[in-house]
């Protein structure tokens, strides 16, 4: 009997012993179930399998677990990737990672009257902003790129004239942020060249062919995506396939154009599996641009994955620096970024950036026509390297100012003049916009400074009535050294164009989504009265995509984020520096 009561003792203080979790899975289980991540932290495993192992549900999971980075910026405002805890029942598999971002604040003229920045013309964060809502949840804040989002859409700028690659436009008109400020619209335009016209191409595709990708919103949407591409080309173009999992190989040598149904077949014959050997091929695909190396023509890497890097060089910081390395060959780089759940858009983002690339996300075959093929000159054909804007600002008249987006592209005002310097490329056609909120001069909200005793306080007599002067710089294609241009700003209209009310909705979209300090009173309602007043022509329906987007993101917000609740009291004043 006493033997039997041992054994049932130790029997019973085993299983406590069993049940009883380590401090560690104790803190993973207790991590599930209140999303208490910390930044940059990935979610942990479930039932001891790994997460990217498990097939997500066809819609998103909600905030996600950011990664960190840091950027220059001018800002005072810390936007976190995403600090927000996970919701309870948010399943685990969702790894997803985002840069930080710092939000610009406004600068006063008197004390700083420069503002610099590399021009963008990626446009991957408005298409992933879109797939979380459309899946029925509001995007993790690091997510929100507000230049990209406006840069999505295209508009009406004046053409360039004659041999001019660029021209430069500007309408400055009432802000629909603040009552009292302004806002101005910078604008500028690419020349566009007919498709005869076009140099001709060596595309390297470089595929991530990795387990992660098995998914259909990733490998097999890219299986019929990149077709689309193919059968633009022709006898005088070259196509190369690399694709990397635990190793990488190359699938097609450079082939002409014109043989597209061998291209195509090895397209079609692509599997995924294995684990993620990115750098590998990363340094396969631009060995093979260089052996196939076209003079004058189109150069060009095109990576497509989901960022899931897990063997090699994994790091961004060496990522970064490997691609600046290749690409000092003049060999540029489009990332095409696909799937959810287990997307690193941190990733991806940078390796466009120091790839003198582009970078756009790819959610649905409409997108990829639009990015590959509707859009094909801007995204693979490059006309102007280290592009950059600075903006004087005439401290006459304007009091203070605020560049809305662009967080991560700010440079020194020095390195406007520095070639050495790398900016953003901008490809033909392609339309940028920027935007700028002002306090005029004078207002009660600018903090008065001292006198200062060796500079001028006030602009010229002739140029008093100036807001701004915006200056451009670029290297034409081929080119070692920039060349400028410029463009002095002075007019003010009360009654601003259609393209100027769509893109103030735009980035006001942006605001309200990473509940920005510089709203004032702009409301979800005021956003969506400005999205359908700037609607326009609408030839292609994007901008009428965008109203319904903006509608199904108020009702998300009133669901899963009251603070953005339009009957909260606006915010108070910005603070100026």
């Amino acid at each position: 009997m006493k033997t039997t009561s041992v054994i049932v003792l130790l029997v019973l203080a085993l299983l406590a012993g069993c049940s009883a979790p380590s401090s560690e899975s104790g803190r993973n289980k207790e991590q599930r179930a209140t999303g208490d991540l910390a930044q940059g932290e990935r979610h942990p495993l479930v039932d001891g399998e790994a997460a990217s192992q498990l097939q997500p549900p066809p819609a998103p999971a909600g905030p996600i677990v950011g990664g960190s980075g840091t950027m220059k910026t001018t800002g005072l405002v810390k936007r976190a990737a995403v600090s927000e805890a996970m919701p309870i029942g948010k399943p685990a598999w969702n790894r997803e990672s985002y840069n930080a971002i710092q939000e610009n604040g406004f600068i006063n003229a008197a004390r700083d009257p420069l503002s610099t920045f590399s021009i963008d013309v990626d446009t991957a964060s408005y298409t992933n902003v879109r797939r979380f809502i459309q899946g029925g949840h509001l995007p993790p804040v690091g997510a929100v790129r507000i230049e990209e989002m406006i840069n999505y859409f295209t508009y009406a700028y004046p053409r360039p004239i004659g041999k001019a690659p660029f021209a430069l436009g500007a309408e400055v008109g009432p802000s629909p942020f603040h009552r009292d400020y302004l806002l101005a619209r910078i604008g500028l335009a690419a020349k566009d060249l007919a498709k005869e016209h076009l140099p001709p191409s060596n595309l390297v595709f470089l595929i991530d062919v990795s387990g992660s990708m098995q998914d259909g919103n990733k490998l097999p949407l890219l299986k019929q995506a990149l077709p689309l591409v193919v059968r633009q080309l022709g006898a005088r173009d070259r196509v190369a396939l690399v694709v990397y999992a635990g190793a990488d190989s190359v699938v097609l040598p450079p082939t002409p154009g014109d043989r597209q149904q061998e291209i195509l077949a090895a397209l079609d014959q692509l599997q995924a599996g294995g684990s993620t050997h990115a750098s590998s091929g990363i340094r396969t695909a631009y060995e093979l641009a260089r052996k196939s190396f076209i003079k004058g023509g189109n150069n060009r890497v095109i990576l497509a994955s989901d960022g899931d890097f897990n063997v090699g060089v994994t790091s961004r910081d060496e990522l970064t620096r490997l691609i600046e390395e290749e690409r000092k060959d003049g060999i540029y780089l489009t990332v095409l970024g696909l799937g959810m759940g287990n997307y690193h858009d941190d990733t991806m983002e940078v390796l466009a950036d120091k790839g003198n690339g582009n970078y756009a996300y790819i959610d649905s075959l409409l997108e990829a026509k639009k990015v590959l093929v509707k859009e094909m000159s801007g995204t693979l054909f490059a006309l102007a390297n280290d592009v950059k804007i600075q903006v004087e600002f005439n401290p006459a008249r304007v009091g203070a100012y605020r560049l809305i987006g662009y967080e991560n592209r700010a440079l020194a005002d020095e390195d406007f003049r520095d070639d050495t310097k790398d900016a953003g490329e901008v490809g033909v056609g392609h339309r940028v916009t920027a935007l700028y909120e002002l306090i005029p001069a004078g207002h009660a909200s600018i903090p008065q400074l001292d006198p200062l005793k060796y500079q001028r306080n006030a602009a010229a007599p002739a140029h008093s009535g100036e807001w701004m002067t915006v200056k451009l710089r670029f290297k034409p294609q081929g080119e070692p050294h920039s060349t400028q241009m410029h463009l002095a700003v002075g007019e003010t209209t009360t009654k601003p164009s259609t393209d100027f009310r769509f893109a103030s909705a735009v980035a006001g979209y942006g605001m309200l989504l990473t509940r920005s300090e510089h709203l004032g009173e702009f409301t979800w309602q005021r956003c969506l009265e400005l999205a359908r007043s700037g609607r326009g022509a609408d030839e292609e329906g994007y901008r009428a995509e965008f109203f319904r987007l903006v509608e199904a993101s108020e009702l998300l917000a009133k669901q899963q984020a009251p603070e953005l609740d339009d009957n909260k009291k606006p915010l108070p004043p910005p603070t100026i520096r």
